[in-house]
Parts: C-alpha cells; sequence; structure tokens
C-alpha cells in the first residue's frame, strides 16, 4: 500500500461520522424497565424480541420461568407479575440469547428455532450446522 493511500485512508477515518462499536455485528439495546406498584415493565420487550427474530410467546414462556412469575405481553412490552431487577432480565436475555439464539458451532446469530416431534433444533443459517436444544 502506497503512503500517499494510507494518509487518504487514515483522513477519511477520522472525519467518519460512525461511533466504533464493540465489533460485534450482534448488539442488544438496553433494556428499558419501568416499576408501577408489584408489576415490572419490559418496555423494549418488542424490540430485542424482533432483533433477536424470535417469537415473542417463545421469549415470554422463557422468562417468565425463569422468574417463576406471571406475564403477558400488551402492544409492544412486556408485563411481568412482580419487581425485578434490569440486572435479572439482563442476565436472562444473555442466556436465552446463548441457548436460543447463537450458533454454538460458528458463533454467529443467524439461526432459527424449529421443532420436530419432540425435539428442538437450533439450525445456522450462516454455516448450516443444527443443534439440538433443550425445549422449554
Amino acid at each position: 500500500m502506497s503512503q500517499e493511500y494510507r494518509k487518504l485512508l487514515n483522513r477519511a477515518l477520522e472525519k467518519s461520522s460512525q461511533k466504533p462499536g464493540s465489533g460485534e455485528r450482534f448488539e442488544l439495546p438496553r433494556l428499558q424497565l419501568r416499576r408501577v406498584g408489584r408489576r415490572t415493565f419490559f418496555l423494549n420487550f418488542g424490540d430485542i424480541v424482533g432483533m433477536l427474530n424470535r417469537d415473542p410467546q417463545h421469549v415470554l414462556k422463557f422468562l417468565t420461568k425463569e422468574l417463576a412469575t406471571a406475564a403477558n405481553i400488551e402492544g409492544g412490552r412486556a408485563v411481568f407479575q412482580g419487581v425485578f431487577g434490569l440486572d435479572s432480565l439482563n442476565r436472562l436475555i444473555k442466556i436465552y440469547v446463548e441457548k436460543y439464539v447463537i450458533c454454538p458451532i460458528c458463533g454467529r446469530p443467524d439461526t432459527k428455532v424449529s421443532k420436530q416431534d419432540r425435539f428442538v433444533f437450533l439450525e445456522c443459517e450462516a454455516c448450516g450446522a443444527r443443534s439440538s436444544v433443550l425445549s422449554g
């Protein structure tokens, strides 16, 4: 590479308006929670589920089972019976992503969940791997 080309490239990078991320293609936005009385509202539940490309009912079922509570979906938000902190829900979303979204072979999020008989599989559209996961 010529020295002139490097100078031009560095100048273009300095003027670039893009903010550097963590380098990961798959980043979840910050969870937005609000507590009202004895209920916790997960305000951006719909956005998170959309990024995960998963069925909202599947994600809600996982969260309610892990939190041992009842919940329902109202519009683009989930409403949980009980008071839950941001740390708890962040941890559970990360567990869900590791279990039902990220391919265990190539580590990419380009997957879909399929069910055959009583078995649940994580099928990667990037590398073609097919891994079984515990249903739940």
